[in-house]
C-alpha cells in the first residue's frame, strides 16, 4: 500500500509477547494464496492467535479487544523472526498497520515491512516498556511518529527517542515510492550517466 509517510499520530496496539515469529504473523498454509490482496492478507494476521479453531473471534486476543485500535502495533523484542516471507509484511500493512515499534527486528522482515510501506521504528527497551504500561493503563493513549526528524514520542509522557533508518528507505517512504518508482524517477540521470561513461 503506497502511502506517503509524514508525522503519524494515532492510538495503538499492543503485543507484549517477545520473539514473535513470521509464522505466527501470518501462518504457512496461506502462502499457497495466489493472491496479494491486501484485504486476504490482513484478515488473516495473526490468525491462529486472532480464532478459535472452529473460526470464531479468541476474545482474549488484542485484536478483538475493541479497547485498542490504531495503526501503530508495539510489539515486543525480535519481531519478526523466523523465516523470511515477505507474506508477513503483507498482512501487517493489509490489517492497516503503517508503523511498528520495537527493541529489535529480525533483520529481512524489517526490510519486508520497509519494502511494504510499513515503518519499523527500534526503540530502546525501556522506551517500549514504557510505552507498553502507559498504553495499558490508557488504550487511548497516542504516540507520534515523525519520520523527517525520525522521532518517536510517547504523547502521555511527552518522552521522545530518535530512531535510525536507511536514508534511502526514508526518501522512498516520504515520497511514496517503491524501488521501481525510485528507478523511474530517476530516469533522466541514469541515461546521462549512461551516455557519458559510454
Amino acid at each position: 500500500m503506497k502511502q506517503k509517510f509524514d508525522i503519524i499520530t494515532s492510538t495503538c496496539v499492543p503485543l507484549p509477547l517477545e520473539n514473535v515469529d513470521t509464522d505466527q504473523i501470518i501462518p504457512a498454509r496461506f502462502l499457497k494464496a495466489t493472491t496479494r490482496e491486501e484485504r486476504f492478507f490482513g484478515d488473516n494476521l495473526f490468525r491462529d492467535w486472532r480464532y478459535n479453531a472452529d473460526g470464531t473471534p479468541n476474545k482474549d486476543f488484542v485484536l478483538n479487544d475493541p479497547r485498542y485500535g490504531g495503526c501503530i502495533l508495539v510489539a515486543g523484542k525480535n519481531f519478526g523472526s523466523g523465516s523470511s516471507r515477505e507474506h508477513a509484511a503483507w498482512a501487517i500493512a493489509g490489517y492497516g498497520f503503517r508503523v511498528v515499534i520495537s527493541s529489535f527486528f529480525a533483520d529481512i522482515h524489517k526490510n519486508n515491512e520497509l519494502n511494504n510501506f510499513v515503518l519499523p521504528v527500534v526503540v530502546s527497551e525501556d522506551f517500549l516498556q514504557e510505552l507498553f504500561l502507559t498504553i495499558q493503563n490508557n488504550p487511548k493513549t497516542e504516540v507520534e511518529v515523525d519520520l523527517p526528524r525520525q522521532t518517536v514520542t510517547n504523547m502521555a509522557t511527552g518522552r521522545s527517542e530518535h530512531f535510525d533508518i536507511n536514508g534511502y528507505k526514508k526518501h522512498c517512504l516520504m515520497n511514496g515510492l517503491d524501488d521501481i518508482d525510485f528507478l523511474v524517477e530517476n530516469k533522466d540521470k541514469i541515461e546521462a550517466w549512461e551516455q557519458h561513461n559510454k
